[in-house]
């Protein structure tokens, strides 16, 4: 597993346009998903995630073409998510350009998928997506974008998905997105000592300190984050030289 911490931002979209809201509510326009784009491969973003926000929950499929007019405008690794349920979905996202796909309910709802795309297309493309909201003193998991809470502890589902074959896991806490009071360090910690892939922490990003802190009390070896980017609070070589002077590895 590298040393070297990732800076990746993310592009949430609904109807071609990127959005952003707060615990998954109150969604806002922001802007071309596909300029954003090519804005952070230039500015030294390590990877990049698209994540069709309401593709499972409308019941339909990511869009492919969009997919394939942001991948021509970068030059980084790029994870795509939303609505992917089978191998052939897969198949056409990586066909348009994506590197890695990432799925979260059709996973849980079906376990077993995870071990088939990875045997398919490699450990290396698939992320596991897991939604998580802290309840009655415990962390589960929830679905649909997060609408639909269910009786999974977030930690063992972590460490069955990556029993199964998930190379990857991108933790998204419900109360902390968009909040930008911090990442949770805690369920972040307690997530990458207990599975041995990397975990991309998501979800509460408002300061480079806060970087720092998921980086180093929570033990993840990603940062994700959006609307500090997409409103140019933190601009990323900034965060990097930051973080570099804090002592954590970072691709400058």
């Amino acid at each position: 597993m590298s040393l070297t911490k990732r800076i990746i931002p993310c592009l949430d979209v609904k109807d071609g346009k990127t959005v952003k809201g707060v615990n998954f509510l109150n969604i806002q326009t922001i802007g071309d998903p596909v300029e954003l784009a090519a804005m952070y491969a230039q500015n030294g973003a390590d990877e990049l995630v698209f994540l069709d926000i309401t593709a499972t929950n409308e019941q339909r499929k990511t869009f492919s073409e969009l997919v394939t007019r942001i991948a021509r405008r970068i030059n980084i690794p790029f994870t795509v998510g939303g609505g992917i349920v089978d191998i052939n979905d897969v198949s056409l996202l990586l066909q348009s350009g994506a590197d890695k796909i990432s799925i979260n309910t059709a996973a849980v709802l079906h376990p077993q998928s995870i071990t088939d795309l990875a045997k398919q297309f490699g450990s290396q493309c698939i992320v596991l997506a897991i939604d998580t909201n802290f309840v009655g003193g415990q962390w589960y998991v929830y679905l649909n974008g997060g609408r639909i809470k269910t009786d999974i502890k977030t930690i063992d589902w972590a460490k069955q998905g990556v029993d199964l074959g998930a190379g990857e896991i991108l933790l998204t806490s419900m109360k902390h997105d968009g909040v930008k009071g911090g990442f949770a360090t805690e369920i972040t910690r307690a997530v990458s000592e207990a599975v041995k892939t990397p975990v991309i922490a998501s979800g509460g990003a408002g300061t480079m300190q806060h970087f720092a802190d998921i980086f180093s009390e929570g033990k993840a070896d990603a940062a994700l984050a959006a609307s500090i980017f997409h409103y140019g609070e933190i601009n990323i070589p900034d965060l990097k030289n930051f973080l570099h002077r804090k002592g954590v590895e970072v691709r400058v």
